[in-house]
């Protein structure tokens, strides 16, 4: 797996970015997050070695997990982005975006019903952002979908938008402030996901997290081995 940041910064635009990480980061380093620019990795993708082969292997490639690849500062930056995507047709590109309402407007031309290497992962963290944000993916002409919901802040059903949902990952929020993820709300779109064959991932814990009415504090390390040790991740079950 890779990881392509063709530009860094972001800011903050629903309740899932109070805590960011990204913002926090920066903030330790002196950095203004607010500033959207291009990075020394913006060409990653098409950059050779000297026999003529791709630096980057090909496989998994996680793209803008530390900005939002359809974020209004790099409109002007994204057609090429997209030249690179196609051109790496052995490469998958994940992308995690919180604006999926611009997606229609930052499709290339030659778009169509989508490409088959990018996948689209829209973020919820509560039943308002994902009515508004998940009832627009649902529209969106694309090869692959899928939704993150993390940090999950409250109960969410998302039942009536999980058709051509691939996967859904659940994980709760990492801070001293973090605010709490209840096993229950876990659970519950667990089996949404299940009654709906749609491929379910319990990525984390989050740092004060409930289980059967006790709320326990944990360690940022131990966020994600206890959410494996819950065992409860779903794959969906191929039709015949």
């Amino acid at each position: 797996m890779a990881n392509w940041n063709p530009w860094r910064g972001c800011k903050k635009c629903s309740e899932g970015c109070l805590h960011c990480y990204i913002h926090k980061g920066d903030a330790k380093r002196g950095i203004n997050t607010g500033d959207i620019v291009k990075t020394k990795d913006f060409y990653k993708p098409i950059e050779k070695l000297k026999n003529g082969t791709y630096k980057m292997k090909p496989g998994m490639v996680y793209l803008c997990f530390s900005t939002d690849f359809l974020i209004e500062e790099a409109d002007p930056w994204r057609k090429e982005c997209w030249a690179m995507i196609k051109e790496r047709q052995d490469c998958t590109f994940l992308f995690l975006t919180k604006r999926i309402e611009r997606f229609a407007d930052c499709i290339p031309d030659d778009w169509s019903d989508g490409y088959d290497n990018v996948v689209i992962c829209c973020t919820v963290e509560n039943q308002k952002n994902a009515d508004k944000k998940l009832s627009i993916l649902k529209t969106l002409p694309a090869k692959h979908k899928c939704i993150t919901a993390q940090p999950l802040l409250e109960k969410i059903d998302m039942e009536d938008y999980l058709d051509d949902i691939e996967l859904v990952v659940v994980g709760g929020e990492s801070d001293y402030y973090a605010r709490p993820l209840d096993y229950d709300w876990v659970l519950d779109i667990r089996e949404q996901c299940i009654r709906n064959n749609v491929s379910f991932e319990f990525r984390q814990c989050g740092t004060h997290f409930i289980k059967d009415g006790k709320r326990y504090k944990l360690p940022t390390k131990l966020l994600c081995s206890q959410a494996r040790k819950a065992d409860i991740d779903f794959t969906f079950i191929q039709q015949k």
